[in-house]
């Protein structure tokens, strides 16, 4: 079984991430892609993130019209900083050694990967999914040289450049912009009915 593994702050999920999900299932035949909200996430420590409550919510609610899609809530469990190496384990424990997870990321996201914690260790238990992101270029040589086998266990793969950020979208709330189309319109009231990123300290995130 071909796993897709999406994580993130989903803060909130926008049409990007959707649109990312969707490629990287039909180019590599992916069973499922799971969407994996972090709990507390270890690169935004010094950042207000908005209560997971919220922004499970908003993932559940995006989701719920792709059968493809589903919600792993591994990261929101535990208590403490989230790390991808300690979920991808879980998630070989929990779905058999047989599986073959895919996690998806974009070329931003890629070039902080020796930073990560077991960096090594993450590259061995899954194949990286690489989408380009406009302004964004990855010395794959000088990445091999920080992670030995990185290079060879990336699979890139081409979508829409949709130039939409989280950050973008909480600041356009903020302003009282309009968030169409760039999250569902389920997130969309979901943002509204809740009053988030209401708040002026939003445009500091």
């Amino acid at each position: 079984m071909n796993i897709g593994i999406l994580g993130g702050t989903f803060d909130p999920i926008h049409m990007g991430h959707l649109v990312l999900a969707e490629e990287a299932r039909i180019y590599l035949g992916l069973s499922e892609v799971l969407f994996v909200p972090a709990g507390q996430p270890r690169f935004k420590l010094s950042h207000d993130v908005t209560p997971v409550v919220h922004r499970q919510e908003m993932v559940e609610r995006a989701i719920s019209s792709n059968p493809y899609f589903k919600i792993c809530t591994l990261e929101i469990e535990q208590e403490g900083p989230s790390y991808t190496v300690d979920t991808l384990m879980a998630l070989k424990e929990q779905r058999g050694k047989e599986v073959n997870l895919f996690f998806i990321l974009g070329y931003d996201t890629l070039t902080t990967l020796p930073l990560w914690k077991e960096p090594q260790r993450l590259v061995q238990l899954c194949r990286l999914v690489v989408a380009p992101r406009s302004g964004t270029d990855v010395d794959l040589g000088f990445l091999e040289m920080a992670l030995s086998g990185v290079e060879d266990n990336i699979v890139q793969i081409h979508m829409p450049l949709l130039e939409i950020s989280s950050s973008n979208i909480r600041r356009r709330v903020t302003k009282g912009a309009s968030i169409r189309y760039l999250v569902p319109d389920t997130v969309s009231e979901y943002i509204a009915g809740h009053n988030l990123y209401t708040s002026k300290e939003v445009l500091n995130i």
